[in-house]
């Protein structure tokens, strides 16, 4: 399946917005953490966690699907392939990583957080609302460098696709005989 010019541009315009919105409130998420772990305030702490809590339940779910699912379909109506170059296929496991630790961790914590603290608790552990954002922002940069330097070549499926092209393009010209 290849996708056609103009879908595969906007297709692509969608993943980079998507990729980069998703890498915003990554920063923003970090940026309360940072306030919740520093102050020393009740109400500061409280009021970052709340906040923490609208970018986790509201942006980062949905922004992390569509980063995943415009990549998927990128890498499958595009000649880059799943499977074929290694930074796409380290790309998307990392996403899908990214994505599941999103679910599964970084929501259920940050909302674990606001409940602890509605309730007129302390946070046990404050540096533990920290550790989502800081992950998820090395991911996304490391990320975004390999989009852009395109490193390791090709996998060993890969080098098979590419070689059976190569030989269709050999059998499809005309050799001269002697």
């Amino acid at each position: 399946m290849k996708l056609q010019r103009r879908p595969r541009r906007a297709l692509l315009v969608v993943h980079v917005a998507a990729s980069a919105c998703w890498l915003g409130v990554t920063l923003g998420l970090l940026a309360l953490a940072v306030t919740a772990t520093t102050t020393g305030a009740g109400p500061a702490v409280e009021a970052s966690a709340r906040a923490m809590k609208l970018f986790a339940d509201w942006l980062v779910i949905p922004l992390a699907l569509l980063t995943l699912l415009s990549g998927l379909v990128l890498s499958l109506g595009t000649p880059w392939g799943l499977a074929r170059h290694r930074w796409v296929y380290v790309k998307f496991w990392l996403t899908l990583a990214t994505t599941a630790a999103s679910v599964f961790a970084l929501r259920p914590g940050v909302n674990d957080a606001v409940t602890t603290l509605a309730a007129g608790g302390q946070l046990s552990r404050p540096t533990d609302l920290l550790a989502g954002p800081v992950v998820s922002l090395t991911s996304y940069v490391f990320m975004t460098a390999v989009s852009v330097l395109k490193p390791w070549g090709l996998t060993r499926r890969g080098r098979k696709h590419r070689v059976d092209a190569r030989k269709a393009v050999d059998d499809r010209v005309p050799h001269p005989t002697a």
